[in-house]
This record gives structure tokens, sequence and C-alpha cells, in this order.
């Protein structure tokens, strides 16, 4: 059975909290990448795991890697249009979240039958 998608607007829930993450824009994707991999093995409260995990950067932040656990997609234009084509390549039937508190996004990822979750959702663990 394949795991449900979870994809993660790294430039929103980095900048959800004022943490000085613009004085280095890739660290701060870097340290969620790797709190994500937690998210993927276990889950979230409302969205069990195993899960497969994207992580989509952008900007400053396009040359954070891939690791076991959290694939890193590096938008090579707007994030958001990147998060919309990972969604709109997953299979009708794969469950498919994605956090983001960004509210255009939100309605076109919803249009591509993707739930929504805020970032303080991966953000808490």
């Amino acid at each position: 059975m394949t795991p449900p998608l979870l994809v993660v607007d790294a430039a929103n829930v980095v900048g959800s909290v004022p943490d000085g993450w613009w004085r280095d824009r890739a660290g701060a994707a870097t340290r969620l990448r790797d709190n994500l991999v937690e998210v993927a093995e276990h889950g979230l409260p409302t969205l069990p795991g195993p899960l497969e995990v994207v992580l989509v950067v952008e900007g400053r932040a396009r040359d954070v890697e891939s690791i076991p656990g959290v694939r890193v997609v590096s938008a090579p234009g707007s994030g958001d249009d990147t998060i919309v084509d990972v969604v709109r390549t997953n299979p009708p039937n794969r469950p498919c979240t994605v956090i983001t508190a960004d509210r255009a996004l939100r309605h076109r990822v919803e249009a591509l039958n993707a739930a929504v979750l805020g970032p303080r959702t991966v953000r808490s663990r």
C-alpha cells in the first residue's frame, strides 16, 4: 500500500514564525526538512504515518537536498505552482494533504481534492 502524500510549503511554514529565518533561508528550510523525518515516520495527529513527505522549496532555499524520509522538490519558479503540480500528479485514490496557510494555494489544491492543514501542524513537533 502506498502511504498518503504530505506536501509541505517550506516558505510558508518557515515564514510562519519570526525566528530570524530571513537571515538564512536555506538553513531554516534544512531544519524544517530534518524535523519532517519524524512526521514521515509517525504521521500527524489527524494523519497517521508512515507518510510520503515532499518539501517544496524556492528562492534561496533551492539548494536544500532530499534526505531519507523527505523528498525535496526545488521550485523552478513559483513555489505555489510547483505544489499544485505535485498535487496534480498524485494518483486520485491516494490521500494528499498540503501544509500551508496561503489562502490562494489552499483553494487551488482543495480543487484537486487535497486536504489542507496549517503550518503549526508541523512546526509544533
